[in-house]
C-alpha cells in the first residue's frame, strides 16, 4: 500500500486546538456524567460482538462494527486483511490542522476463547453486577438514574482485555468534540483482531502498511492498572513462547501391580522432568537459560523502587501462604519464567484406576525478558530434553518409533515473540507521563514492564519510535478466564486518560 494516500480531514466540527482548558478532566467527567447510560449501552453493544478466534464471522463483524464507529466520528477508515478467514485489523486516521506529531493508538478487539458452562452468565450478553462477587445482584442500568455506582462491573468476554480501551478512546473523542476541543496530534488507530491468537499477521500488516502507519509514538492500550488501583503507564512487556510436551509409556494402560517398577510410568517421568527444569522458587534450571538476560537498568530500578508495595494485599487476595523467589511481585516480573500451564495423565478421584497410564502431557509457557529470543529458548529447552535421554519428535510417534527409542517426546511448539523494554526517558515518554498525570489528576505510576506479553517488539523493529503502554482495566478483571469483567470506575478513568492523551500530548 505504498501509494495509498490518506486525505486530510478537517476538524471544523471540533473547533481549533486553542489554549489548554483549565480543567479538561473535570469537563470530560461532566460530559461522561451526563451520558453514563448511553456509554454503558455502547460498551455493552461492543462487548456483545463475538470476536474470538474460533468465530471468524464474529471477528469480521466486530471489525465492521468498529469501522462504523470510526466513520461516524469523521475518521478515514481502512481494513487491513489477509487470507480468507484471517481477522482483519482496523485502521483509522484523522488529520489535525497544525499538529506537529502523529500518534498511533493500538489495542486489540478480540478476546480469549470461552467455555460458556464456566460462566455465570452468557459471555456475549453483557451483565452488570453490583460488585466483584458473582453473588452480587444483576442490575438493569436502564432502571437507574446516573450517576451510576463506580463499583458496578460489566461482565462479558473482552471487557477488560481490550474492549474497554477502545470504548474509552471513542468516548474520550466524543467528549472532546462536545467541548469543541481538537486533538493536539494527528490521530491514527490500529485495532487488531487476533492478538489473543498470537498476532500471526500483525507483522505483515505493519510492513505492508508502513507508510500510512508512520508515526512519532505508539500508545499500547493493553493491560491492567496497578493492584493498588492507581493508574499507571508502562514501558515494556515480557515475550512468550509455549510448548506442549507428550511423553509415552505402554501402548495401553497396564495393571500397576503386575507391571509397576518395570514398565516406565509417563506420569512419573513428567513430574521428574518438571522438577528438573524448575525449582520451588521459580528458578529455571535449564543450563544457559539466563545467559542472554539483560540486566535491569538504573532508571528501571528507580522506577521499581518507587512503586507502592502490594505483596501482602495480593497474598491475602489470592489466599497464598508463600510466594516464590524471595523478591517483590513487581521485581519478579523483570526475570524470565517457566510456567506449567497444565499436566494430564491417567485419572484421579472416583475415576482413578490402579494402572500405568499410556502417556502424559505437560503444557508449558516461557515468559521472556529483553535479549532472550524464542528461537534461543527453544534450542535450550530441546537441548535439555536431549541431555535427559529423550529423542524428540515433531509429530506423534508411531509404534516403530516408540520401540526404537527408550524415551521419546513429542513437542508441539507455539509461535512466540521476544520481550521489549523501551526508553523511559525520551521526550515522548515524558510527554505521555505528563498527559497521563493530567488525566488522572495525580502522578501516575511508571512501570518498566508488565508481566504479560504483548508483541511490542514488532512496533520497535519496524518503526524505531517510543512505545508506551496505557492500561485501564482493573487488575481483578478475570482476564483470560471465565466471568471477565470491567469495573465502571476503570472505564470512567480511562475516558479521562484518553481525553488527555488526545488533547494534551505535546513534545
Amino acid at each position: 500500500m505504498k501509494n495509498y494516500v490518506v486525505p486530510v480531514l478537517l476538524m471544523s466540527a471540533m473547533g481549533g486546538s486553542g489554549a489548554a482548558l483549565a480543567d479538561l478532566p473535570g469537563d470530560v467527567d461532566a460530559y461522561r456524567a451526563q451520558h453514563e447510560s448511553e456509554i454503558v449501552d455502547q460498551f455493552a453493544a461492543f462487548v456483545s460482538q463475538k470476536s474470538v478466534a474460533a468465530n471468524p464471522e464474529g471477528v469480521a463483524a466486530t471489525a465492521h462494527y468498529l469501522e462504523g464507529e470510526l466513520k461516524a466520528r469523521g475518521f478515514e477508515v481502512k481494513e487491513f486483511t489477509g487470507a480468507p478467514g484471517v481477522a482483519p485489523a482496523v485502521f483509522g486516521y484523522l488529520k489535525v490542522p497544525k499538529a506537529k506529531r502523529t500518534v498511533v493508538y493500538y489495542a486489540h478487539y478480540d478476546g480469549q476463547p470461552v467455555t460458556p458452562s464456566q460462566w455465570s452468565s452468557d459471555p456475549f450478553t453483557p451483565t452488570l453486577r453490583a460488585g466483584a462477587s458473582l453473588k452480587d445482584e444483576s442490575i438493569d442500568w436502564h432502571q437507574h438514574t446516573p450517576p451510576f455506582d463506580p463499583e458496578w462491573r460489566l461482565y462479558g468476554r473482552a471487557t477488560g482485555d481490550d474492549k474497554a480501551t477502545i470504548q474509552a478512546f471513542l468516548i474520550a473523542f466524543d467528549a472532546l468534540k462536545s467541548l469543541k476541543r481538537s486533538p493536539s496530534v494527528n490521530v491514527k488507530v490500529l485495532w487488531e483482531g487476533e492478538e489473543e491468537a498470537g498476532s500471526t499477521h500483525l507483522a505483515t500488516y505493519l510492513r505492508e502498511h508502513r507508510d500510512i502507519l508512520k508515526t512519532d509514538l505508539w500508545l499500547i492500550g493493553d493491560g491492567p492498572v496497578h493492584q493498588s488501583r492507581k493508574p499507571q503507564v508502562y514501558f515494556g512487556a515480557r515475550g512468550v513462547i509455549g510448548v506442549d510436551v507428550t511423553l509415552y509409556g505402554p501402548n495401553h494402560a497396564l495393571h500397576d501391580g503386575h507391571y509397576g517398577n518395570w514398565v516406565p510410568n509417563p506420569a512419573t517421568e513428567a513430574a521428574n522432568l518438571i522438577a528438573a527444569m524448575r525449582d520451588d522458587e521459580g528458578r529455571i534450571l535449564i543450563p544457559g537459560f539466563y545467559d542472554d538476560v539483560r540486566a535491569v537498568t538504573e532508571t528501571e530500578q528507580l522506577a521499581l523502587n518507587a512503586m507502592p508495595p502490594v505483596d501482602a494485599d495480593l497474598k491475602r487476595e489470592f489466599g497464598l501462604g508463600r510466594t516464590e523467589g524471595g523478591q517483590s511481585w513487581l521485581t519478579s516480573l523483570m526475570r524470565p519464567a517457566l510456567n506449567v500451564r497444565g499436566i494430564r495423565s491417567g485419572q484421579v478421584g472416583d475415576a482413578a484406576a490402579n494402572a500405568i497410564p499410556v502417556d502424559a502431557e505437560v503444557s508449558i509457557d516461557f515468559r521472556l525478558v529483553p535479549n532472550e529470543t524464542p528461537d534461543r529458548v527453544r534450542d535450550l529447552f530441546e537441548g535439555f530434553l536431549k541431555s535427559k535421554g529423550y529423542t524428540l519428535s515433531s509429530h506423534p510417534p508411531d509404534a516403530e518409533a516408540r520401540l526404537a527409542h527408550p524415551k521419546i517426546a513429542y513437542l508441539k511448539w507455539e509461535e512466540g515473540y521476544p520481550a521489549l523494554r523501551s526508553d523511559m526517558s525520551s521526550p515522548a515518554a515524558k510527554a505521555v507521563i505528563a498527559a497521563a498525570n493530567s488525566g488522572a489528576r495525580q502522578s501516575v505510576l511508571v512501570a518498566p514492564s508488565l508481566g504479560g506479553s504483548v508483541p511490542l517488539y514488532m512496533f520497535d523493529q519496524l518503526y524505531h519510535v517510543p512505545i508506551v503502554g496505557i492500561p485501564i482495566a482493573n487488575h481483578d478483571d478475570n482476564q483470560h478466564a471465565a466471568n471477565e469483567n470491567l469495573r465502571l470506575k476503570n472505564l470512567w478513568d480511562g475516558i479521562d486518560t484518553y481525553a488527555s492523551l488526545l488533547a494534551e500530548l505535546n513534545w
